[in-house]
């Protein structure tokens, strides 16, 4: 474990990031190299994109009280998401957005000082779904098309 911990260590330094162990559900994409500083305590969901110089915080009060992120949310270059808030599934948080305030709407995208809703597109198409389970065919399914391509040549 402190192998993991040290590599870990050396790679937040090398790539510019500090996020801690089990913050991110799975299915996270850094888009670019640079400062990305996450709180210990923040919780953000499945398929999350995010760019260079975020701050996903706490609020001044309590180090413990932070953002709880959904899935599939797509985070802009320099946003500040800060304090005891939630943000829901599916939601784009525009470039240089300062998130203080809970967005509870799914799909809808956010920007602004501070931010406000403003349109209905939200991250569609903005960010991958790494998690979602790929069907493969079974070899007896690769089989059989081959035989009934085979028959109708």
């Amino acid at each position: 474990m402190n192998y993991v911990l040290f590599r870990l260590h050396r790679m937040s330094i090398h790539f510019g990031y500090s996020i801690p162990l089990n913050v991110f559900g799975p299915g996270l994409c850094i888009a670019h190299r640079g400062t990305i500083v996450v709180n210990k305590d923040a919780r953000v969901g499945e398929n999350c994109r995010i760019h260079a110089c975020t701050n996903i915080g706490s609020g001044r009060e309590y180090d413990f009280l932070a953002p709880k992120i959904g899935n599939d949310v797509y985070i802009g270059p320099g946003a500040k998401i800060f304090g005891n808030i939630e943000i829901a599934d599916h939601i784009a948080i525009g470039a240089n957005s300062v998130v203080n305030k809970s967005f509870y709407e799914k799909g809808i995208s956010i920007a602004g000082v501070p931010a406000k809703k403003i349109n209905n597109k939200g991250s569609e198409g903005m960010v991958t779904d790494a998690t979602k389970i790929i069907s493969v065919p079974s070899r007896q399914e690769t089989i059989d098309h081959a035989i009934v391509t085979e028959h109708i040549n």
